[in-house]
């Protein structure tokens, strides 16, 4: 099943806004299309961490060998791995993996771990 999240970005009289917006595919490319600065459209990858929560790209994963973040590229997902030049398939044991944030409301999470 092919599923999608947006995030709006708009810029507010403080600031740029953040929300998560929720809808049929075809509502959220058509708002991204429309404003393409104001939204940012991920895809979920078909795969669902340990807990059954979906795994979309922008999501930052752990699992207890590393943290990454989930990207598209050259046609598939794969785990890019926070403080390392690591680039991995997203299949075998990122299923193990636990979904503990995004890169919108969890900068934090994209810091190496000292």
């Amino acid at each position: 099943m092919i599923k999608f999240r947006a995030w709006h970005m708009p810029f507010g009289p403080k600031g740029a806004m953040q929300e998560m917006v929720h809808g049929k595919a075809s509502r959220l490319l058509a708002f991204a299309e429309m404003s393409p600065d104001e939204y940012i459209v991920e895809q979920y990858t078909g795969i669902k961490d340990v807990n059954g929560n979906y795994i979309y790209e922008g999501d930052v994963l752990e699992n207890p060998k590393y943290r990454s973040v989930v990207k598209f590229g050259s046609g598939s997902f794969y785990a890019d791995v926070i403080g390392a030049v690591n680039r991995f398939p997203l299949a075998g044991e990122w299923q193990t993996s636990v979904v503990i944030g995004n890169v919108h409301t969890n900068p934090e999470l994209l810091e190496e771990e000292k």
